[in-house]
């Protein structure tokens, strides 16, 4: 079989279950388990899925662009914005991250001006200004057009000088194995810049990111305070994760 199809194939496997299991494949169509793992290897690098280890996962829809991702999961995303914002303390310094989530928390923010929020969204930061008298500190950077977020390495050196008490992180992954991932490298590891620029780090877990996995890791379970909830959603996985980590719901 070309290799042209094994990639049909292994296309078709994805769609109808879900995931590819390596060896599974390579045992069907009587090839090498290495031919299999470069097919998978290649389709990640086209953007066509997530590898993982002993196969490959579909893309998850959290990492769609960012006006595709506005319409996803918005009743989930404002109970889990809604929880966030609960522990927010008067006078802290906070860090929003980019995404649907934290653009919700940003229209529910306490009035007060002696919060000071941090934030690398131009859209995070123009929602503070309007629902907020919140002190806005924005992280420069090169933006990019996928997800409207500031990241490399003008990012990186900006949140150097930076401090804040809570960093609320958005993913596109939370799951208790793989940890919080990420669809973008750059804002990967800026992610991880911030983090390590806080007193305190709660991921933000929408309905559609728990179980889901990324092909870009961020932090581990143990490296964050807790993952944020939405309380009705009744996923297997959240059980898994308040084995690891701290649910809040």
């Amino acid at each position: 079989m070309l290799g042209a199809q094994r990639k049909d194939h292994l296309r078709e496997i994805l769609r109808r279950d879900g995931r590819v299991v390596a060896k599974d494949v390579a045992l069907d169509l009587e090839v090498s388990e290495d031919s299999i793992r470069r097919d998978l290897r290649e389709l990640a690098e086209a953007g066509e899925l997530v590898r993982v280890y002993g196969g490959a996962l579909p893309i998850p829809a959290a990492d769609r662009p960012v006006d595709q991702r506005s319409s996803l999961a918005t009743a989930s995303k404002e109970r889990v914005a809604s929880r966030a914002v609960s522990l927010i303390e008067p006078g802290s310094t906070i860090v929003l991250d980019a995404g649907t989530t934290t653009l919700a928390m940003a229209r529910m923010l306490p009035h007060g001006a002696d919060l000071t929020v941090i934030t690398p969204s131009p859209a995070v930061a123009l929602a503070t200004a309007e629902h907020s008298a919140a002190r806005i500190v924005m992280i420069g950077g090169e933006l990019a057009r996928f997800s409207m977020v500031a990241s490399g390495p003008l990012a990186i050196e900006a949140v150097q000088h930076l401090a804040a008490d809570l960093f609320f992180l958005g993913v596109t992954g939370v799951d208790p194995v793989r940890g919080l991932t990420t669809g973008n490298l750059d804002d990967a590891v800026t992610k991880r810049a911030i983090a390590a620029r806080c007193t305190k780090t709660f991921a933000l877990g929408s309905e559609e990111k728990i179980g889901a996995t990324s092909r870009f890791p961020v932090l581990g379970l143990d490296a964050v305070a807790g993952v944020i909830v939405d309380p009705l959603d009744e996923n297997l996985a959240i059980a898994e994760l308040a084995e690891r980590v701290a649910v809040l719901r």
